[in-house]
């Protein structure tokens, strides 16, 4: 047996955020105003995404109404302005539950943090232009979750979203790969039990599923849909 094992014990921990990127969802609303928040239960397959979100959120809201949004990928340097979005909500009034947890309304998101705010090409909602990766997207489903609870009936959604258009700083692309990310340059930031983390500055080892060459993913004539 290699390494020192601890004992398991049965644990009910009040969220399961085991350690997720950070997505500052940018949406549009009603009156034609940028709302931006920051979330981290987000995971992608191919070029969908999934969203869980709370059902009365304003960019849920938003999202729904509009049909799009754009999914910002903050790096760790800009984790001083992830945090400035912190406990603020576009709702007004705030929700009973984000009040209780010391949240405020704040109608400009994107002065508040200090981003730059930009439409995107495929949908009206904004990008962050500091972020080095802009995701721009369409909801495809929302997904009421917890049904079957009589305690988080209502209070959850799962949204998943088709990507339109990706863009990227020029700064964390491969050299002479026009279309792969480089993961030694990406420096995402993340969440972990509501704290906030970097990457590591090399790999922990070779990785086996780094052999297959990324565009063996997408499928024979495949294409995003505007």
């Amino acid at each position: 047996m290699h390494g020192t094992f601890s004992v398991s014990h049965q644990i009910e921990p009040a969220i399961l955020y085991f350690g997720t990127p950070v997505v500052l969802i940018g949406s549009t609303n009603e009156d034609g105003s940028f709302n931006l928040a920051p979330m981290s239960s987000a995971w992608w397959v191919g070029w969908r995404c999934m969203l869980g979100l709370a059902a009365n959120s304003k960019t849920t809201e938003n999202m729904i109404r509009t049909g799009e949004c754009v999914l910002n990928l903050p790096s760790a340097a800009l984790v001083g302005a992830v945090d400035r979005l912190a406990r603020t909500t576009g709702s007004d009034p705030v929700p009973s539950g984000k009040r209780m947890r010391g949240y405020r309304h704040a109608r400009d998101k994107f002065g508040l943090c200090g981003l730059t705010a930009m439409p995107g090409e495929t949908v009206a909602a904004p990008r962050a232009l500091e972020c080095p990766v802009q995701i721009e997207a369409r909801v495809a489903h929302v997904h009421e979750m917890a049904e079957e609870d009589a305690v988080w009936r209502g209070n959850l959604a799962a949204i998943e979203v088709r990507v339109t258009r990706v863009h990227a700083h020029s700064g964390i692309m491969m050299d002479g790969e026009p279309n792969r990310v480089d993961p030694d340059r990406w420096r995402p930031l993340i969440m972990s039990f509501q704290q906030f983390y970097g990457l590591t500055s090399e790999k922990l080892q070779r990785s086996e599923l780094g052999q297959i060459p990324e565009a063996m993913y997408k499928p024979p004539g495949w294409k995003p849909a505007a």
